[in-house]
């Protein structure tokens, strides 16, 4: 399988706003994406994530060391456009992506600037709202939708683009879990049917047990990397740097450290209530 993003020893600094040394957050990072994958990215506040997911369409650059996105660097400025038409971004507000008071023009925006014909523009937007499950609200004002309709609109809009790549950062952070599920489950599909490479920056482990991959940072390097099973039962690693495990995790742990004989690795709540079931039942 070929390689979405090649990051090699990538280093990069915020400036400081005073005299003081300015804030480093990669010094070093190597890291490699598959295409089709679905990597889910954990750390706390500060860890470098949505800097991560900034350089991966170069709205940042690297100050050393390089990012690779299906073989574009970034650094290329001849290759800007199409990094960015490649690998589309949505971010954790949808209302600062809006910029139409109808939903379809509201996707068709990206399209018309990238100069598409009029005809494909159609097929896109069309194709793009049913992808997302919002081709009955076509016609419909972006306001009036609830948080999570607006973030599939603003998905639709970035899938209107032909990305082979998305990267969301934070998409739901400001959604209920409805609103959660309803673009989870957008972005699954999308993966699944499509092949669309997904980067998902997300704090909530109930979305990253769903991923292929699980990328866990702290202090801008890589501390666990593996499938949510592998990484989720490593509770006193990730407790160590501040971060939570999926509920069934917690149980599970806190059932085993009493003495149970529990599979630590049971994440979706179905398989902890099986596990559960047979313990009961032996």
């Amino acid at each position: 399988m070929s390689e979405a993003v090649k990051i090699s020893d990538l280093r990069f600094s915020y400036p400081s706003q005073t005299e003081e040394a300015p804030l480093r957050i990669f010094d070093g990072l190597n890291l490699t994406i598959e295409e089709g994958a679905f990597v889910a990215v954990l750390g706390h506040n500060g860890c470098g994530k949505s800097t991560l997911a900034k350089h991966l369409n170069a709205i940042l650059l690297p100050e050393g060391g390089s990012v690779s996105v299906f073989g574009m660097d970034t650094k290329d400025e001849a290759l800007l456009l199409e990094i960015r038409r490649t690998v589309g971004m949505v971010f954790q507000n949808p209302d600062n992506q809006m910029v139409a008071n109808v939903v379809e023009e509201d996707v068709a925006f990206a399209p018309e600037n990238l100069g598409v014909p009029s005809e494909e523009i159609r097929r896109r937007v069309d194709d793009a709202l049913k992808a997302v499950g919002m081709y009955d609200y076509r016609k419909h004002a972006p306001h009036l939708l609830s948080g999570g309709q607006k973030q599939r609109i603003a998905i639709a809009g970035v899938i209107a683009m032909q990305p082979r790549c998305i990267v969301l950062d934070e998409p739901t952070a400001m959604l209920d879990p409805h609103g959660r599920e309803e673009v989870i489950r957008t972005v699954e599909r999308l993966n699944k049917e499509k092949g669309i490479t997904v980067v998902l920056i997300t704090h909530h482990m109930t979305e990253a047990i769903r991923a292929d991959r699980v990328i866990v940072m702290d202090q801008g390097k890589v501390l666990l990397d593996g499938t949510p099973k592998q990484v989720f039962t490593q509770v006193e690693r990730l407790k160590a740097v501040g971060l939570s495990v999926p509920a069934t995790t917690q149980l599970l742990y806190e059932l085993n450290k009493a003495g149970c004989n529990l599979p630590p690795d049971a994440l979706s709540t179905e398989e902890c209530a099986q596990a559960l079931y047979a313990m009961l039942k032996a």
